[in-house]
């Protein structure tokens, strides 16, 4: 009986002990899982905060490619090694650009340009940092003002150049016909003089 007695008691700590285990352990999990809960509220704050972010990038990307359509400017951004890294649209009406053109160097690209040293000039930009400024014509008569600027980031770092190409045409144009009317003043004056 005492046997019995000593096995009943025995197996009463045991139960005891077991049941402060699963106590302590049990505490335990519920300190981790309110570790757990606020490290959670914790993510979801950066997250909320990391697509707020995002959500104003989206709106400054955006505008500033709304800004770069809307001057109907064409621009190239060429990287550090003059290689594509961004163009507006438009550009494929001066170069035959595709969007997989993004990562290839410029020069390897054929254009409408009679502007065969436009890579040297880029090259010179990168190397001196001041910008590059010339009238150009395009096989088909077009004539483009062209700037070719260092790209510098936030940081002022120059991470590359930029190529604007503005639509010079009409101005061209009206400057041809007037110097024709005073070649043809200034022979009428020479006539009659």
């Amino acid at each position: 009986m005492q046997s019995s007695h000593e096995d009943l008691t025995s197996t009463n700590e045991e139960l005891q002990s077991t049941n402060e285990e699963l106590q302590s352990t049990n505490e335990e999990l519920t300190t981790s899982r309110e570790e757990m809960q606020s490290l959670n509220e914790e993510l979801q704050t950066v997250n909320a905060e990391q697509q707020s972010k995002m959500d104003q990038f989206s709106w400054v990307n955006n505008d500033m490619r709304n800004l770069l359509n809307s001057t109907e400017i064409v621009t190239v951004f060429l990287d550090i090694r003059l290689n594509i890294r961004r163009f507006t649209t438009g550009a494929d009406k001066l170069f035959k650009l595709i969007p997989g053109d993004v990562g290839r160097p410029l020069s390897d690209i054929v254009n409408d340009l009679l502007y065969p040293e436009m890579t040297n000039e880029a090259r010179e930009v990168l190397r001196n940092l001041v910008f590059s400024e010339k009238q150009i014509i395009t096989n088909d008569g077009r004539w483009f003002l062209v700037r070719i600027m260092p790209y510098r980031t936030m940081e002022d770092v120059i991470a590359g150049v930029v190529i604007t190409f503005s639509d010079i045409t009409a101005p061209k144009k009206l400057e041809a016909e007037l110097r024709k009317e005073i070649a043809k003043l200034k022979s009428l004056l020479e006539a009659d003089g």
